[in-house]
């Protein structure tokens, strides 16, 4: 696999529900997998790839990103495209590799992971179980290149951002909501009072979300 990625797997064979959790810029393949536990009662394989840059965010630490940071502009369109194709041939192989349920497949992601997440469910909804984007945005340039939700497929979606996030703020996730609501999806959007974050309330939501919606 292209990609480095931690995994949770549970015990048996499976095949098990799998949600693909993409971390935000600075991050790592380790910074998601600690909600592991909290999803499907810990019965759900959680992978966690890394993104393909590095950077320095530290004396002596490194973290990874998918894209270039733009300072709220487009990302780069070449470089976006590059990790967007990494990332799904890394999906790709995930079939060979792990005892996934085909049916059950949820892609999650922070920030900019979230960004990704996006792109790939959105251009590809009928593969997916579920789209969950915590503290992130929809690009225009994205959007611009999908079509409207397929008949009576409507990919179910989660949301959350926080209302105090200086980081990603707040009016652009209203705006990828409203973005999403003109493709024809219905997605379940919530504002809590949290920085750029996932707390406690946050996760709660999501938890009963997926397993409503997607589990």
């Amino acid at each position: 696999m292209d990609l480095m990625h931690t995994a949770h797997q549970p015990a048996g064979q499976g095949p098990f529900p799998t949600i693909v959790a993409l971390h935000g810029w600075g991050a790592s393949a380790h910074d998601l997998l600690g909600l592991a536990p909290y999803l499907y009662g810990g019965q759900a394989l959680v992978l966690c790839p890394q993104g393909p840059m590095s950077l320095e965010t530290g004396p002596g630490t490194t973290g990874y990103g998918w894209f270039p940071i733009t300072g709220g502009a487009p990302p780069d369109a070449a470089t976006f495209h590059a990790s967007v194709e990494r990332l799904s041939a890394f999906l790709d192989v995930l079939y060979e590799r792990y005892p996934v349920d085909a049916s059950k497949v949820i892609l999650l992601g922070f920030s900019q992971g979230g960004v990704m997440a996006y792109s790939l469910a959105l251009r590809d909804p009928k593969r997916y179980a579920a789209l969950v984007a915590l503290s992130s945005w929809l690009p225009d340039a994205l959007v611009d290149q999908l079509g409207p939700c397929p008949d009576g497929e409507s990919l179910p979606i989660f949301i959350s951002h926080g209302t105090e996030d200086a980081i990603i703020p707040i009016h652009r996730a209203q705006e990828s909501n409203a973005r999403l609501l003109d493709l024809g999806y219905e997605p379940q959007y919530r504002e809590y009072k949290m920085q750029h974050e996932i707390r406690p309330e946050a996760l709660s939501d999501m938890v009963a979300f997926l397993e409503t919606k997607a589990l």
